[in-house]
């Protein structure tokens, strides 16, 4: 299957300092729009000048970095800001299995962002924008909700045959993941999502990209210049009902066996992963505790030097898929994953995020998200089984993890 290309001959691009242009989410003009958000700074983006559409395969990244690389060198861009994020960007979604073809990158017409006190705009061709008047966002109503690929009682069936086969020693862990559909009387506007998000999860990074949309907790990679930085999160508990209950919830998470153990496989990947590519690279020994609204998790960021000029994509390339989403060895719970799961994931747990001209830019793991669909939204939550995993406990904890997206729908 060939690359399926929409783009003109030449970018002409222009960045300008702009004044500070308050909340990010509140300038995109309709909802067809792309976001990546934390902590009121970001990127927002709309409009396509370019896109491109990727079928599967393992050297899909390679593909993309190299149309990216060819795009931008022979663009005419004029950026005096000079930041990550300034000058050209695409914003960009993968599939999470090799096999998926939905993995798209968008290059956008207008970009909004601001990082460190400083804001552009960045615009591409016309700055004339023909969308700038759509209706404001309307928030959805009349859900209803029904089962994705397994009811609840099937799943914890395939947590089990999980176990089962940990146990035998086939794989030493495998994540398993859920969908979930909502419906509503109207097209979902995914800017009343993100801004529910951003709003209720400001340390996450709020994510649209091509009707992905989500506030993730875990960033694969951001690159700026030759360092690079990565969380890596596994090992998960629900937040208490009182300081007293969280407390004693996080003592256990930081005492679990089960969540220490699965925590270790995704780190080491990580170290492994980045070790070849960078000359300096530093990984805590034990994992620390991230607390969100609705759940915590082990935490270990990780901190490197690259060793040779790699576009964060190159990085993204070497790190897909982790233990964290997808379980190790890679190549046996993967099979696993397409044999137990029932489902196709699409874009659930793959590489989401943004890359400049520069080859700077930052890539969570598409968690916490559901993929938009007019009026249908299919939400996606994924818990990691090793050999001592419950399959009743991991119900529980994707149910936690459903909670995000479900507050982002219902309010």
């Amino acid at each position: 299957m060939k690359l399926a290309v929409t783009a003109p001959e030449r970018l002409h691009v222009r960045t300008v300092p702009v004044a500070d242009p308050g909340d990010l989410i509140a300038r995109l003009p309709h909802p067809a729009g792309q976001a990546w958000v934390r902590h009121g700074e970001g990127i927002v983006g709309w409009g396509e000048a370019a896109r491109l559409r990727l079928p599967g395969g393992p050297d899909r990244f390679t593909r993309a970095d190299r149309w990216l690389r060819d795009l931008f060198a022979s663009a005419a861009i004029d950026d005096p800001v000079r930041l990550p994020g300034t000058g050209p960007v695409a914003f960009g979604s993968f599939g999470f299995d090799p096999k998926s073809p939905d993995s798209v990158l968008i290059v956008p017409r207008w970009v909004v962002g601001r990082r460190d006190g400083q804001a552009w705009l960045t615009t591409i061709g016309d700055d004339t924008d023909p969308l700038a008047l759509v209706h404001p966002p309307t928030a959805p109503t009349r859900l209803t909700w029904n089962d994705g690929a397994l009811s609840a009682p099937a799943w914890q069936q395939a947590v089990a045959a999980a176990v089962d086969r940990i146990t035998t020693g086939a794989l030493g862990k495998v994540v398993l993941a859920r969908d979930l559909y909502a419906r509503a009387d109207e097209p979902i506007d995914a800017r009343v999502l993100l801004s529910r998000l951003s709003g209720r999860f400001p340390g996450c990074y709020t994510f649209a990209v091509a009707g992905l949309v989500g506030a993730t907790p875990e960033l694969l990679i951001r690159r700026t210049g030759d360092t690079v930085e990565s969380l890596v999160l596994a090992g998960t508990t629900a937040r208490g009902t009182g300081p007293a209950d969280d407390d004693a919830r996080a003592a256990r998470l930081a005492a679990s066996a089960k969540d220490l153990c699965e925590h270790a496989y995704a780190a080491e990947m990580v170290r492994d992963a980045l070790a070849p590519l960078c000359t300096e690279l530093t990984v805590p020994e034990r994992p620390e505790l991230l607390r969100l609204p609705n759940v915590m998790h082990l935490a270990s960021p990780v901190h490197g030097r690259l060793a040779d000029h790699r576009s964060v994509l190159e990085v993204v390339a070497a790190l897909h898929p982790t233990p964290a989403v997808c379980g190790t060895p890679t190549d046996t719970a993967m099979t696993l994953i397409r044999e137990l799961e029932g489902m196709d994931r699409g874009r659930y747990a793959g590489p989401v995020g943004w890359v400049d001209a520069r080859g700077d830019g930052e890539w969570g793991i598409a968690l916490r998200c559901a993929e938009i669909d007019g009026t249908r939204a299919r939400l996606f939550a994924g818990c990691g089984i090793v050999a001592d995993s419950d399959p009743a406990d991991e119900l529980t904890e994707a149910q936690n993890k459903f909670r995000a997206m479900q507050y982002a729908l219902e309010g």
